[in-house]
């Protein structure tokens, strides 16, 4: 079985990130979207949120799971069985920050393999800062995510 990690912080989970998710479950038998604990930010809309909106958004897909983890993601991968990594790059800059990530968890754990797809052209530019933003400053993000707040 092929059991996938959509790995992120998804502070909030964007259209971009649904567009990746849903290609994504076609390609692996299980995929689990794991918000994931990053101590270098500091979260602006709460994860069990994140699992709510996640799920009901993605709710048409019976093979994705949503969960939050506090842990290196290779070993979240590890614990769930899984052997892959799925993560979307927006573009050459998201490539270099990504590239250097899978290797680490490589190293971590030889069995994981990282899967890159390229985001969708109509949401290429979305980023989950632009939308918190957009957000804080009280304006709509409707066009953004896939469910609404």
């Amino acid at each position: 079985m092929k059991i996938a990690i959509f790995p992120g912080t998804f502070d909030p989970f964007t259209r971009g990130h649904e567009d990746i998710a849903r290609r994504g479950a076609k390609m692996f038998d299980y995929l689990i979207i794991g918000i994931g604990h990053n101590s270098q930010k500091k979260r602006y809309f709460p994860v069990e949120l994140m699992i709510e909106k996640i799920s009901e958004a993605l709710s048409d897909l019976p093979n994705v799971s949503v969960k939050a983890y506090d842990l290196l993601t290779a070993e979240f991968a590890r614990k769930n069985q899984a052997t892959y990594i799925l993560r979307g790059l927006r573009n050459t800059t998201d490539f270099e920050y990504e590239n250097s990530i899978a290797q680490a968890n490589k190293q971590i754990y030889p069995e994981l393999e990282t899967v890159f797809l390229i985001t969708s052209p109509p949401y290429a530019h979305i980023s989950s800062t632009i939308t918190r933003e957009i957000y804080k400053y009280g304006k709509s993000i409707s066009e953004f995510v896939p469910y609404s707040l």
